[in-house]
């Protein structure tokens, strides 16, 4: 267990929240990994048939336009073809991308068990525990993987230096205010 008198966050911290992070977001993660390879596997296998489709095709009964006509459908076939195969790969990377989106956002507001936060709190140092409690939007309702995630961030990006500072800034002001305050 870490002492309280630390001053600054530690690297063990970041560790420990990183560490936690990535068992509550595991299985989200490899859902997503797991559908996105299934997917592009068999979008490849179906790109392949659609473009062997367009090779296959025989316009030998549009006789009625002219060669000329002819020729230059035969020349630009496979540039239709492969515009096909990007635009249905974009809609399909579109759809794969709005997916993987939900599944983290749901991830982000699953609540966090008893057992894990109380672990948690075990490992972390008073300034991180300061950092999570300052990322908690509404302490009246449970913590989220996501609040764990802003205060990770939050904790690299030196959150609890800028919370000291802005309590040193409100004691002077405080102070400040009555000592100019007028008596009644």
């Amino acid at each position: 267990m870490k002492t309280d008198n630390a001053q600054t966050p530690t690297a063990n911290d970041s560790q420990a929240l990183r560490n936690t992070l990535f068992k509550l977001c595991a299985t989200a993660t490899i859902i997503c990994t797991v559908v996105t390879i299934v997917v592009a596997i068999i979008w490849w296998d179906l790109l392949n048939r659609l473009i062997s489709f367009g090779r296959g095709l025989d316009y030998s009964g549009l006789q009625a336009l002219s060669i000329q006509n002819l020729a230059l459908i035969k020349q630009y076939n496979p540039f239709f073809w492969w515009t096909v195969v990007g635009v249905i790969t974009l809609i399909i990377a579109y759809l794969l991308y709005g997916f993987v989106q939900a599944v983290m956002r749901r991830n982000q507001q699953r609540i966090i068990d008893e057992a894990t936060v109380a672990q948690l709190a075990r490992s972390l140092s008073r300034p991180a525990r300061e950092v999570i409690l300052w990322t908690w939007p509404d302490q009246r309702s449970p913590l989220t993987v996501g609040d764990l995630q802003r205060a990770h961030r939050e904790l690299r990006a030196g959150r609890f230096g800028k919370i000291e500072l802005a309590q040193q800034q409100s004691r002077l002001l405080q102070a400040d205010y009555e000592r100019h305050e007028p008596q009644a």
